[in-house]
């Protein structure tokens, strides 16, 4: 996998599946995974995309196999290693698609520098930040993470994560393997950075209406995290977005439903 290093001194992980055969013009797409996963969770949407646009994933600091950084754990510095990785690549506007964690990042590239995006879609995200229990329940759950892994935290960081129905499934079970396998081999202290970063971000809500680009906002119809009513006004303060349930999907929706999550972007994609 390759690696960018910032101004800052942070090492990226990256994926670039380059330009379509025959299309060295077609747009690019840049994927922002979530809190406790990585770029992989996009695998079944790059795989298909790939076929029309240049599709590049980035894991954030300290997650995937993007090793800890020193620092810089915030929205703003996150947002600053995307616009680091696009100047890096020369990719020039790109479609952003961000799920939670990354749609924290995908909201302030499109209010902050609309220049960078072509449209934005936003995956089982919220722009209100954290309530206070909720956040406390983040940093609880870093420290048990920093101190002993996600043994103890798995099944409720599960429940969090994916909805009942894939629960419930048999599909569920090779993609919490790997979801689990993954975390085991994470750096515990750059985990627990990432999980205290995403329970200390402020709200971006105020600034919503500055997003000018197409906006997809799609949420699973049993996200738990961020629900049906929070994905609804993320839509209601963004002109013009258009608004999207994904049935018997939770938080995780591009892994729970990956078929109904690449049609959704693709036919947004198209259009944007």
């Amino acid at each position: 996998m390759p690696l960018l290093t910032t101004s800052g001194a942070a090492t990226l992980a990256y994926t670039d599946t380059g330009p379509p055969p025959g299309r060295p013009d077609a747009p690019t797409v840049v994927f922002g995974h979530g809190l406790l996963f990585g770029g992989w969770m996009f695998r079944p949407q790059t795989a298909s995309l790939s076929a029309e646009y240049r599709c590049v994933t980035l894991d954030w600091r300290g997650q995937g196999d993007s090793p800890p950084a020193a620092g810089g754990y915030d929205m703003d510095t996150l947002t600053a290693d995307v616009r680091a990785l696009l100047d890096a690549l020369g990719t020039g506007p790109v479609h952003f698609v961000g799920l939670s964690m990354g749609g924290f990042v995908g909201m302030r590239l499109a209010a902050r520098h609309p220049k960078r995006l072509r449209s934005l879609s936003l995956l089982a995200t919220t722009a209100d930040g954290l309530t206070p229990a909720r956040a406390r329940r983040f940093r609880q759950l870093a420290l048990v993470h920093r101190l002993v892994g996600i043994g103890p935290v798995r099944g409720r960081a599960a429940a969090m994560a994916f909805g009942a129905s894939f629960l419930g499934s048999p599909e569920s079970g090779p993609v919490l393997a790997e979801w689990e396998r993954r975390l085991r081999r994470s750096d515990r202290a750059g985990i627990a950075d990432a999980v205290r970063g995403v329970a200390g971000h402020p709200p971006i809500a105020a600034e919503l209406g500055r997003v000018t680009v197409p906006t997809l906002v799609l949420v699973g119809e049993e996200d738990t995290s961020t629900p049906p009513p929070v994905a609804a006004r993320i839509a209601a303060r963004i002109p013009g977005a258009r608004l999207e349930r994904i049935p018997r999907a939770g938080h995780t929706l591009t892994l729970e439903r990956p078929e109904a999550v690449t049609s959704a972007l693709r036919a947004f994609l198209a259009t944007a």
